[in-house]
């Protein structure tokens, strides 16, 4: 969903502590019914069917119109829970999001830096930009990554990629850190488009969208991603602006590494309030032992373009 979530993935790689793997998980042939409360996104219990790779099952199709409210937002970044004996003293930081709306493609710029304050070896300082443009027939894709721990580089990522056409197969190419090609399964999806894809399905009262997406965000490839859409998020809220008072839902995202074969358990999961017009409200990352959120302080409306 749009490139926050491949920030978490940068950020995920970065740390030294490993995601939370339990209630997003599917069984090899079928998944049984679990209730998902972790953060309290989710209060009802989703059947999940497994009947091979997603992108065999669900054809990339061109995202449906949405419409989408251009915004920079800045969220503040700090520690929800942390249980006794994980480590984790204290957590803050930021995240500045700005979705663009250009004539002929989508842009995401984002910045991220967290300080996670450890009982041993101490303060750990993450900083990551994270630039993208992706066309908006959802065919072509380019990014660039910038990341940082305590203040030391820990590797640029760049590159492109395209797809052969709406549910074909395509070609990822990084020309950092090093030249690397990989080919992307059919019906692989970029992170507008799923965001789009998402927010429609969720107008359409579904439950599961589940996708394959290539973010760029790591070398890794593309990704299986399970959205769960929950329940709807409150509206009429008094003093809140026209846009920030638009229905949105409670979701979570389960993220599975297509190049480690079929497994019960994502590599990681992560929770957003996001509203029709593509705004989070808030955003929050759990983890085994602690877990980050992300609260809304600012927003702003971007202008669109006169094409």
């Amino acid at each position: 969903m749009t490139a926050i979530p491949a920030m978490i993935r940068m950020m995920i790689g970065m740390m030294t502590q490993a995601p939370r793997r339990n209630s997003a998980r599917i069984p090899g042939q079928s998944r049984s019914m679990h209730r998902f409360q972790i953060a309290g996104l989710l209060a009802a219990a989703l059947l999940l069917l497994w009947g091979g790779p997603a992108q065999a099952q669900i054809a990339s199709q061109p995202a449906p119109k949405i419409d989408v409210a251009p915004h920079r937002a800045v969220y503040a970044i700090s520690l929800a829970s942390a249980k006794s004996g994980s480590g984790v003293v204290a957590a803050s930081g930021a995240l500045a999001f700005e979705w663009g709306d250009g004539c002929d493609g989508w842009t995401v710029e984002q910045r991220y830096r967290l300080a996670l304050t450890l009982a041993q070896p101490g303060t750990v300082e993450i900083v990551t930009s994270y630039a993208t443009w992706e066309s908006k027939d959802g065919l072509s894709y380019r990014f660039k990554v910038r990341k940082t721990r305590n203040g030391k580089p820990e590797g640029d990522i760049s590159g492109q990629a395209r797809l052969e056409g709406p549910g074909k197969k395509g070609r990822a190419e990084f020309t950092q850190p090093g030249k690397l090609a990989m080919d992307l399964p059919p019906g692989t999806i970029f992170p507008t488009e799923h965001t789009l894809v998402v927010l429609a399905q969720a107008l359409a009262d579904k439950t599961l969208v589940r996708r394959t997406v290539f973010d760029g965000a790591t070398a890794d490839g593309a990704a299986e991603v399970n959205a769960l859409i929950g329940r709807k998020l409150v509206t009429g809220q008094p003093k809140a602006e026209a846009f920030m008072d638009r229905p949105g839902w409670h979701m979570r995202m389960a993220y599975f590494n297509l190049g480690k074969g079929k497994t019960d358990e994502p590599d990681y999961e992560i929770g957003l309030e996001l509203q029709d017009n593509g705004i989070a409200r808030a955003l929050k990352l759990d983890y085994a032992d602690f877990s980050i959120k992300g609260t809304l302080e600012k927003v702003e409306l971007l202008p669109k373009p006169a094409c």
